[in-house]
C-alpha cells in the first residue's frame, strides 16, 4: 500500500495556508503538470509564461489530483476538489514544502552542477547509490528556480540519499536554490565556456558555479574537478565557505580519485580509479572519457556519504545516458541499418567536443559514414563566432565525414570545412530536414548535438519516425 508523500497536516505547517474543502485522497506525489496529473497527486498551480497553473486547477482535481495549491480560489475549484490556499505566489508555498521536506530528511544529500555533465552525473548517482538505499533524484533536468524545490518537495521522508542537480544562467542563481537543498556533498563537474554571454570571462562562471558551496551543511564536501583550470579558485570558495573537507577526481597525478586506466569502447567504458587510496576497477555502461572521468566524482561522493562503494562502483555497468545527451539507436533502412546518437539536448564548446569524441569512437561498417548533424551553441557572446569555427579541431580529431550545419553561428564552422566534407547547411534545423534524409546511408553513423533553442530535437524525431528503431543500444 501506497505511504503518503505529506498529510495535510504537514502542508498546513509548511504553508501557513488554509484549506478548503476536505481531503479524501492519500497524497502521495507532487506536480506542476495538470496533463501528468494522477490520482493523490498535490497540483501546484504554479504562474509561468505563457500559463497560470490556476487555470487548470479545477481539471486537475477533477482528474484524481488530491489536492490543489493556490493562491487564489474559484468557484470551479471548490466543486472539482479541496484546495489549500497559500497567502503568496503558489511557488513560494512549493519552496516552503521543499524547506520543510529537506527538514524532515535524515538522507544524505548530494548536489551537483557545472558547465558540462551535470545532468549526466547526476544520474550517474542515482544508479550508483540506489545500491545502498533508497535513492531521490531530480527528474530530467529539474535544476532551476521550480525544479529544485519541485524536487525537494518530492523527496520521501524514507529516503537514504538524495540527489539534486543544479543549474544557473547568471551569477546569483545557485546560491536560493543550494540554500533550500543544503547538501552534505557539493560537486562541480568542471568549467567551460557555457552561458558565456551572461558573463564577462570564465572566471565569473566559476564564481558562480562555486555558490553551491555556500548551502553546504556544517562538515561537508566540496568534490571538485582536478583536471580543470579552475581547481585551485573553486577550492579557495569551498575553504571561503567552511569546507574544509576538499576532494579532487580526474586524471590528474595529484586528484584523490584518481583514473588510472581507461579503456574507451564504443557503448561503454572500462575504468580502474584510486578512489582515496582504494583500487576499484568497474565497468561503466556510458561511453566517452568525459563520463569515465564524470564517474569518477560519483564514486567519491559514494564514499564520502557512507554508501557501499564497491557497490556503487559495480552498479554503473547499469548507467543509461539520459535523453537527448549520448542515447544510442539503431535504426532500419533499406539495404542495413544506421545508428544514431542523439545528442539533441544542449550544447558548448565542450560538450559538443565530447559528443564528437563519441562520434570518433564509433567504428562504422565498411561504407558507412560518421555524419555530425551541428546546430548553434547560443548564449556565447561575443566570442561565439571564434568558439563555432573551433569545433572544426574536435571533429578532425573525431574523423568526421560528412557535416549539417544548421543556424546562422554554426556557418563560421561550416565556411572551415572542406567541400568534399559538407553535406548541408542551412539557416535552421527545419532546413536540414529533407536533404539529411535523402542522404542517410546503410552503416551510417550519425550524431546530432544543439542548444536547445537551436530546435535540433525534431531532426532526431525525424530520423526516427522514417527509420524505425531495431533495438536500442545504452
Amino acid at each position: 500500500m501506497a505511504e503518503a508523500l505529506w498529510t495535510i497536516d504537514e502542508l498546513l505547517a509548511a504553508t501557513g495556508g488554509k484549506l478548503h474543502g476536505t481531503v479524501t485522497r492519500l497524497l502521495t506525489a507532487v506536480t506542476i503538470d495538470s496533463r501528468a496529473v494522477k490520482p493523490g497527486d498535490i497540483f501546484v498551480a504554479i504562474k509561468g509564461d505563457k500559463h497560470d497553473g490556476h487555470d487548470f486547477v479545477a481539471n486537475a482535481l477533477k482528474a484524481g489530483a488530491g489536492l490543489g495549491l493556490v493562491s487564489r480560489v474559484t468557484p470551479d475549484m471548490l466543486a472539482a476538489g479541496p484546495v489549500l490556499e497559500v497567502a503568496d505566489d503558489p511557488l513560494r508555498g512549493l519552496e516552503k514544502m521543499g524547506l520543510a521536506a529537506r527538514a524532515r530528511s535524515a538522507a544524505q544529500i548530494v548536489a551537483v552542477t557545472g558547465s558540462v555533465g551535470k545532468t549526466s552525473t547526476k544520474e550517474m548517482l542515482r544508479t550508483a547509490l540506489s545500491a545502498s538505499g533508497e535513492t531521490h533524484a531530480s527528474a530530467a533536468s529539474f535544476n532551476n528556480h521550480w525544479g529544485v524545490p519541485l524536487t525537494l518537495a518530492r523527496m520521501p521522508r524514507s529516503a537514504a540519499f538524495g540527489v539534486f542537480e543544479i543549474g544557473m544562467n547568471h551569477a546569483g542563481e545557485i546560491t536560493p536554490l543550494v540554500g533550500m537543498v543544503r547538501p552534505h556533498v557539493a560537486i562541480i563537474t568542471t568549467i567551460a565556456a557555457s552561458h558565456l554571454g551572461n558573463f564577462s570571462s570564465l572566471d565569473g562562471i566559476a564564481d558562480a558555479k562555486a555558490e553551491i558551496f555556500s548551502g553546504v551543511v556544517t562538515g561537508g564536501h566540496a568534490i571538485i574537478s582536478r583536471d580543470t583550470a579552475y581547481f585551485e579558485r573553486l577550492s579557495a570558495s569551498a575553504w571561503a565557505c567552511g569546507i574544509r573537507s576538499v576532494v579532487s577526481f580526474g586524471k590528474h597525478a595529484q586528484a584523490d580519485v584518481r583514473m588510472e586506466r581507461v579503456a574507451l569502447l564504443a557503448d561503454c567504458c572500462c575504468v580502474t580509479a584510486d578512489v582515496m587510496g582504494e583500487t576499484v576497477s568497474y565497468k561503466l555502461g556510458l561511453p566517452g572519457e568525459h563520463m569515465a572521468v564524470n564517474s569518477l566524482a560519483v564514486l567519491a561522493a559514494a564514499k564520502l556519504t557512507g554508501a557501499d562503494l564497491a557497490r556503487a562502483a559495480l552498479a554503473l555497468a547499469a548507467a543509461a545516458p539520459a535523453k537527448g545527451r549520448g542515447v544510442r539507436e539503431r535504426l532500419s533502412i533499406a539495404g542495413g541499418e544506421l545508428l544514431l546518437i542523439d545528442e539533441s539536448y544542449n550544447a558548448n564548446p565542450a560538450s559538443v567536443a565530447a559528443a564528437l569524441g563519441l562520434l570518433g569512437a564509433a567504428q562504422p561498417p565498411r561504407g558507412g559514414r560518421r555524419i555530425a548533424v551541428l546546430g548553434d551553441m547560443l548564449e556565447l557572446g561575443e566570442q561565439s563566432p571564434e568558439l563555432h569555427a573551433g569545433l572544426i579541431e574536435p571533429m578532425d580529431a573525431a574523423k568526421v565525414d560528412v557535416l549539417y550545419a544548421a543556424g546562422p553561428l554554426m556557418a563560421n564552422l561550416w565556411a572551415r570545412v572542406a567541400e568534399t566534407r559538407r553535406g548541408a547547411y542551412a539557416e535552421n534545423s527545419d532546413g536540414l530536414r529533407d536533404v539529411l534524409l535523402k542522404a542517410l546511408m546503410p552503416g551510417d553513423v550519425v550524431m546530432i548535438k544543439g542548444s536547445l533553442g537551436s530546435r535540433m530535437g525534431p531532426l532526431v524525431e525525424a530520423i526516427r519516425a522514417a527509420h524505425p528503431p531495431l533495438a536500442k543500444e545504452t
